[in-house]
C-alpha cells in the first residue's frame, strides 16, 4: 500500500523521482524498524513517508548506478537542474573550476546547499553559492533535493529550493573504491581512488567513528581533440546562405596596428597590420578579420583553437565523523570535512597592447611605410595590438582548500527532541600564474631595446631572444580569497496535543552567523611586476546574521496534515574592514510557510503548500568599489553618441571594450511568493506515477544592465559609459560599467513529475523510471528594468543561458543474478540560439540583421552493467554516450573561450567508457 512505513530504498522509490526506478524492484523486499527522522524541508522529526513537499531523494547505489564521479556531475544528471556553473568556464575566468547548482534555472545564487543539514561558506567572489567541489562524494550516504522555496526554515538564499548532502553515518568496516574513466577519442582520461573506515557501533559500544578519502585526476582536453571546438573561425549555412562565424581576435602575431590622429572627430584612427601590408597575406595562425571595414585593414589571431574544453585537475577530500553516547538520550557528534582542489586552465596566449611612440624606431620601420604623407603628418602615435604566442598559454592554477567543522549534541530531554552544533567552515584559494604573462621591466626592455619585435612572425625570434623570452615570464600568485563562516544552532522539535489524526508537534530553533569574506592581491599584481595587468580588487567584509524560526505540523485527521512555519531574520550592515566603515544598512525579513498534505484514500496523496522567501544582495554586491574586470563578451562598433562626445575614446571598427564592475550600498532584499500543487498516486506495489506544479514569483531582484543593452542604447544608459586607462599603453577609450540596482522582477513555472513501473519476471527484475521536468514560464525583466519582460524559454536570454521546456531522463534496469543491466537515455529540447551577426560570404560583409540558429534537440544513451562478484566485491562497467553524440552548432559569445558549441548543454568528451570496483572487508 502507499503509506505502509518502509526505509531507505523504499522512500527513494516513493519520492518525486530522480532515477527512483533504478533501486524500484530491490526496494520492495526491504523492511526495518520504523523511527522518526529529520527530512530536508521540515525541522520536526517524523517517520520517513512522503511529505507534503516535493523531496527528490537520491541513494548511494542511485548514485553509482549514474556513472558520476563528482557531486556536480550527479546534480547535472538531475532534469530540475538548471542554469548551474561547470567545471569548463575555468578556461577563461578566474572561477578556478567551481561548479555550482541551480533549481530549475532559478540561479545558483537562489539555491541553498547543506552539508548534513548545515550551511558552508559559499564562494568567495560568487556570492552565497557552494562549489560543488568541496564536498567529498565518496561520503555521501543520500542526497535529498527539495525543490520548492524553504527560507521559512533555513532563511535566506533557499527560494528555489534546498540541496541537503547526507553523509555516512554509523559506518564499521573497511571499504575501497577505484574507478578509471577513458574516452573513446584523445584526451579528458580521469581516475579515482577512494577509502572508508569505521569502527564502533554507536548502539552497542556507544560510539563510532568514521573516515574517508578520496583522491581524483583529470586530464585536461585541448579544443584541437574535438572536432567541434579545434577553430573560432567556423562555415556554416543558414536557410540556403552560406556564413562564417568569426570569434578569432584582432590581438595578432605579427601584430595588429591602430593609429591615432589629432582632433581624432575627424580624423578617425585606422588599423591595419604591417605584416600583411608588406607581404599581402596574414601570417600563420591568423586570418583576415571578416569585421574589417573603411577604417581597418586587420587580420585575426584564431584563439579558440589554443584552449581547452577541460582543464587538468586534482582532487583530495577526506571526511571524519565521530559519535560517541552520553547517557541513555544524548549524543555528542563532531563532522569534519576537508578538500584541497587543485585547478590548471590553459587559455589563449596573452593579448597585449604595446605603445609605439611616434619616431621611434619601431614607428618608423612599420608605422610610417603605411601612412599617406597627410596621414604622416596628423599621426600621434600607434598602438600595436599583439598576441605573445612565443611566450606560450596563459596558465592559471587555482588550489581551492576547504575545511567544515561541525561539532554539537543532539538529546532527548523534557520531551523535545533536541539538536544544537557549532560551525566552522572555511574556503580558501589561491590563483597563480604559472605561463604566458610578462615582467613588465624585463618585457619593456625587450621593446625599448629592439630584442623583441611584435610585428614579427611567432618562432623567428633569435636563440638569444626566445632565451630573453623565457627569463620574462612571471610565476607566481596574483590573489588569495577566502571566506569563513562561523554559525551556532539550536532547535528542538516535541509534540504538544492530540488532534483526530494523532499528536500534533511543533519545532523551534534559533541560529546565529557570521560571514568574513576577504581577497588580497599580491605584491606583484599590484606593484606593477606583470605587463599590463589590473590588480583583482582588495576587500574584507564582515556581516552577522541572527534568524529564528517555529514550525507546528497539525495531523487535522487521519488522511489531512498541515503545517505553516515563519521565520525571521536580522542581517547586519557589511562592514569595510578596509574602509573603516560600515556600508549599507541592517535588514530585516520575515517569511513564512504553510502546506497541506491529503489522502483520500491509500493509493493516492494530493499535496499543496504556499510561502514567501528572501535574498540578501551579496557583500561584494554591496561594498565593491568599481574596479577593472575584463572585456565585454561581444565585439562593438563605437555608438555613434559616445563618438561625438569623444571619439578619441573610440576603437576603430568593431572590437571589445573594457569593463568596469562595482558595488552599490543602496541594496535592499530581494523578496518571492511561491507555491506547489502536487499529487502521487500508486495503483499497485509495482507503479508509481505523481507530479508537481511549482510557481515562483520574485521582486526587487538585484540585476545590472548587460553590455547588450547599453551599446544599443549608450544615449539611455549613458551613466554606465566612462573612460579606462589602459595600464600597459596610458591610452583611455570607452569602458562598460556593470553596477547592481534592485529594480527585476521575475516569474519560474513548471510541473516535475516522474513514472515508475517495477516488476518481477521469471528471467529477473525489470524497472523502468521516467521523469522530468516541463517549464511553463521563464520571464524575467530586462537587467535595469522592472517592467520590460522577457524570457529564456527554449531560447538563448539576455541573461546568456536558456531555460528548457523539457528535460527528461528513462532509465531501465534489469536485475537477473548477480548481474544488473541499466540503460538510461538523457533529452532536452532543441532551443533558439542566440543572436548572431556572421559574415556572409556572397555579399563579403558581417550581415547588420541578426540571425538565431535553431540549435537542435539533444539526446545521450547512457550504459551499465553491474556484476556482483561476490556480497564484498562488485564491478561495475558503462558506457556514456553511446552514439557518440557531439554538440551541435551554437553561436553564443559568453560563459568561457569556448566557441562554436555551449558546453553546459551538451557532453563535449564523447563516447567514453568507465569501469569502477568496489570491495568491503
Amino acid at each position: 500500500m502507499l503509506f505502509k512505513e518502509k526505509s531507505g530504498v523504499r522512500s527513494v522509490r516513493m519520492a518525486i523521482g530522480l532515477l527512483a526506478g533504478l533501486v524500484g524492484a530491490n526496494a520492495l523486499a526491504q523492511e526495518q524498524v520504523i523511527q522518526r527522522v529529520e527530512i530536508t524541508g521540515s525541522a520536526i522529526k517524523r517517520i520517513q513517508r512522503e511529505g507534503a513537499l516535493p523531496v527528490q531523494v537520491i541513494s548511494k547505489e542511485t548514485i553509482a548506478r549514474t556513472g558520476a564521479t563528482t557531486v556536480s556531475d550527479l546534480l547535472q544528471k538531475v532534469p530540475a537542474m538548471q542554469g548551474f556553473t561547470i567545471e569548463a568556464t575555468a578556461a577563461g575566468s578566474n572561477s578556478g573550476g567551481r561548479t555550482s547548482a541551480s533549481i530549475h534555472g532559478l540561479g545558483t545564487a537562489y539555491t541553498l546547499v547543506l552539508l548534513n543539514g548545515r550551511r558552508l561558506a559559499p564562494l568567495q567572489d560568487s556570492g552565497s553559492s557552494v562549489n560543488l567541489n568541496s564536498i567529498p562524494l565518496s561520503a555521501v550516504e543520500r542526497v535529498e533535493v527539495l525543490s520548492d522555496g524553504a527560507s521559512a526554515l533555513y532563511g535566506a538564499d533557499a527560494i528555489a529550493g534546498v540541496i541537503n548532502f547526507i553523509l555516512k553515518k554509523n559506518y564499521q568496516g573497511v571499504a575501497v573504491e577505484a574507478g578509471y574513466v577513458h574516452p573513446e577519442h584523445a584526451g579528458g582520461k580521469s581516475a579515482n581512488a577512494s577509502i572508508t573506515g569505521g569502527f564502533g557501533d554507536l548502539d552497542e559500544d556507544g560510539y563510532n567513528v568514521l573516515m574517508t578519502y578520496r583522491h581524483d585526476e583529470q586530464r585536461q582536453l585541448k579544443a584541437p581533440q574535438r572536432r567541434f571546438a579545434a577553430t573560432g573561425y567556423i562555415p556554416f549555412s543558414h536557410e540556403g546562405v552560406n556564413y562564417i562565424y568569426d570569434r578569432t581576435s584582432t590581438s595578432t602575431v605579427p601584430a595588429n596596428a591602430t593609429v591615432s590622429f589629432t582632433n581624432p572627430a575627424v580624423n578617425k584612427a585606422i588599423g591595419f597590420n604591417p605584416f600583411q601590408k608588406a607581404t599581402g597575406a596574414c601570417a600563420d595562425l591568423n586570418v583576415p578579420y571578416l569585421s574589417n571595414d573603411a577604417q581597418t585593414n586587420f587580420c585575426s589571431f584564431d584563439f579558440a583553437a589554443t584552449v581547452e574544453i577541460i582543464p587538468e585537475s586534482k582532487r583530495d577530500t577526506f571526511f571524519s565523523s565521530g559519535r560517541i553516547k552520553l547517557g541513555e538520550n544524548a549524543i555528542a557528534f563532531a563532522d569534519l570535512s576537508l578538500a584541497r582542489f587543485d585547478l590548471t586552465a590553459r587559455i589563449a596566449a596573452n593579448p597585449v597592447n604595446v605603445s609605439i611612440p611616434k619616431g621611434t624606431p619601431l614607428y618608423n620601420q612599420y608605422i610610417q611605410p603605411n601612412l599617406t604623407p597627410a596621414q604622416q603628418e596628423l599621426a600621434t602615435g600607434a598602438v600595436a595590438q599583439f598576441r605573445a604566442v612565443d611566450w606560450g598559454t596563459r596558465d592559471s592554477q587555482t588550489i581551492t582548500d576547504v575545511r567544515h567543522l561541525v561539532a554539537g549534541v543532539e538529546a532527548v530531554a523534557f520531551g523535545w527532541d533536541l539538536n544544537s552544533a557549532v560551525t566552522l567552515s572555511k574556503y580558501k584559494i589561491d590563483e597563480k600564474y604559472t605561463g604566458g604573462y610578462m615582467l613588465n621591466s624585463e618585457f619593456r626592455s625587450m621593446l625599448s631595446n629592439r630584442s623583441f619585435d611584435p610585428f614579427a612572425p611567432s618562432g623567428s625570434q633569435s636563440e638569444a631572444t626566445k632565451s630573453l623570452i623565457q627569463n620574462s615570464l612571471f610565476k607566481g600568485s596574483i590573489r588569495e580569497a577566502y571566506s569563513d563562516l562561523k554559525g551556532f544552532d539550536v532547535r528542538g522539535s516535541r509534540e504538544v496535543f492530540e488532534l483526530p489524526g494523532g499528536a500534533a508537534s511543533v519545532a523551534v530553533g534559533a541560529d546565529y552567523r557570521e560571514l568574513q569574506q576577504v581577497q588580497t592581491a599580491s605584491q606583484a599584481a599590484k606593484n606593477g611586476t606583470i605587463y599590463a595587468f589590473n590588480a583583482p580588487a582588495e576587500n574584507d567584509y564582515t556581516r552577522d546574521s541572527t534568524g529564528a524560526f517555529a514550525e507546528l505540523a497539525l495531523p487535522v485527521l487521519k488522511n489531512l496534515e498541515m503545517t505553516a512555519a515563519v521565520r525571521w531574520d536580522k542581517y547586519s550592515a557589511v562592514k569595510d574592514a578596509l574602509a573603516g566603515k560600515d556600508v549599507g544598512d541592517s535588514q530585516d525579513a520575515s517569511t513564512y510557510k504553510v502546506t497541506a498534505r491529503w489522502s483520500p484514500v491509500q493509493q493516492v496523496l494530493l499535496r499543496a503548500s504556499y510561502g514567501t522567501g528572501f535574498r540578501v544582495a551579496d557583500q561584494d554586491q554591496i561594498a565593491s568599489p568599481v574596479v577593472s574586470a575584463g572585456f565585454t563578451s561581444g565585439s562593438y562598433v563605437c555608438p555613434p553618441s559616445l563618438e561625438t562626445e569623444n571619439a578619441g575614446f573610440c576603437r576603430p571598427g568593431r572590437q571589445q571594450y573594457d569593463v568596469k564592475r562595482g558595488g552599490n550600498a543602496e541594496l535592499s532584499p530581494e523578496e518571492s511568493k511561491q507555491y506547489t500543487l502536487g499529487f502521487r498516486i500508486e495503483p499497485s506495489n509495482t507503479v508509481t506515477f505523481g507530479a508537481d506544479l511549482w510557481d515562483v514569483r520574485m521582486t526587487n531582484q538585484v540585476s545590472s544592465v548587460s553590455e547588450i543593452q547599453a551599446f544599443a542604447d549608450p544615449a539611455k544608459f549613458r551613466e554606465l559609459f566612462s573612460p579606462f586607462t589602459n595600464p600597459a599603453t596610458g591610452e583611455q577609450k570607452w569602458s562598460f560599467l556593470q553596477a547592481p540596482i534592485n529594480i527585476g522582477r521575475s516569474h519560474y513555472r513548471g510541473i516535475d513529475w516522474d513514472f515508475t513501473v517495477g516488476e518481477k519476471y521469471s528471467f529477473g527484475k525489470l524497472s523502468v523510471n521516467v521523469n522530468g521536468t516541463h517549464m511553463l514560464k521563464a520571464d524575467y525583466t530586462t537587467p535595469g528594468t522592472d517592467n520590460v519582460w522577457t524570457d529564456s524559454m527554449d531560447r538563448y536570454g539576455i541573461d546568456n543561458q536558456v531555460t528548457f521546456r523539457n528535460v527528461a531522463r528513462i532509465t531501465a534496469a534489469l536485475e537477473t543474478g548477480k548481474m544488473v543491466n541499466s540503460f538510461t537515455l538523457n533529452y532536452r529540447n532543441g532551443y533558439t540560439d542566440a543572436a548572431a551577426n556572421p559574415y556572409n560570404i556572397a555579399t563579403k560583409a558581417n550581415i547588420t540583421q541578426a540571425i538565431r540558429l535553431q540549435v537542435p534537440s539533444y539526446s545521450t544513451i547512457d550504459y551499465q552493467g553491474k556484476y556482483n562478484i561476490s556480497k564484498q566485491w562488485d564491478v561495475r562497467v558503462g558506457v556514456k554516450n553511446l552514439t557518440d553524440k557531439e554538440p551541435p552548432l551554437s553561436l553564443r559569445t559568453s560563459s568561457g573561450h569556448q566557441v562554436g558549441y555551449d558546453p553546459r548543454y551538451a557532453d563535449t568528451m564523447g563516447r567514453t567508457l568507465y569501469l569502477n570496483t568496489s570491495y568491503t572487508f
